[in-house]
């Protein structure tokens, strides 16, 4: 069983920068993250193939997210810049058993514990 663990969520004021890293307790095929806001459905963030393949964002992160990895230590990263009150969410990490699965949450088989992001305007 693949074991997740996200870090680095923060309370950041408008047009701010957080980091967000997921360690995995393996790193096979595809890696992701999703995001839930209060009283909305689980959305797709962004999310990549393990060999740095299938990058893929959602409109609302192109262009202000990144996604990226370190192979060597099993972590992936979502950089996230000018950061909006829409942006508050939870934030989790994800994986899937078959390469460029991860952006969808119904092909995702294990998910991180969630960490939040609050923006503040």
């Amino acid at each position: 069983q693949m074991k997740l663990a996200e870090s680095g969520g923060d309370s950041v004021q408008a047009g701010g920068s957080l980091r967000l890293s997921c360690t995995a307790s393996e790193y096979r095929y595809c890696m992701g993250w999703f995001r839930q806001a209060p009283g909305k459905e689980r959305e797709g963030v962004a999310s990549m193939d393990i060999n740095g393949g299938n990058m893929k964002y959602a409109d609302f992160a192109e262009g202000r997210f990144t996604i990226s990895h370190d192979a060597s230590k099993r972590i992936h990263y979502l950089q996230m810049n000018s950061l909006l009150p829409e942006d508050t969410a939870t934030y989790y990490c994800a994986a899937a058993r078959t390469y460029g699965a991860c952006a969808s949450s119904d092909n995702v088989r294990f998910w991180g514990q969630g960490i939040q992001v609050t923006v503040s305007s």
